[in-house]
């Protein structure tokens, strides 16, 4: 679980990130879930954008999905837009403020 302040910190990473996915009319497929669990492990932070027009699920659904199958925590949904944070126990990538 990441704090208020942490996660202000991780909006700022994020401004920087671009999409490395996209949920489009497949919706979220274990493929999708294997892919950004494998990201998330890879490099903490990560931006997905959901395709608004052509996605069956909403942003906040497919952020609820993906964090629950990942155990990763939302750091932010604006629009479309999704950042999710995972810290890696083995090898840490980012480090937060406590």
């Amino acid at each position: 679980m990441i704090t208020t302040k942490q996660r202000a910190e991780l909006r700022g990473m994020a401004n920087e990130l671009s999409d490395l996915f996209q949920i489009g009319k497949g919706g979220i497929s274990d493929t999708v879930i294997a892919q950004v669990d494998e990201a998330l492990t890879a490099r903490e932070l990560i931006k997905l954008k959901v395709l608004l027009e052509t996605s069956p699920v909403t942003p906040r659904e497919a952020a609820t999905e993906l964090a629950e199958k990942t155990n990763s925590d939302i750091v932010q949904i604006i629009g479309g837009k999704i950042v999710l944070f995972r810290r890696n126990t083995k090898k840490p990538v980012i480090f937060l403020k406590k």
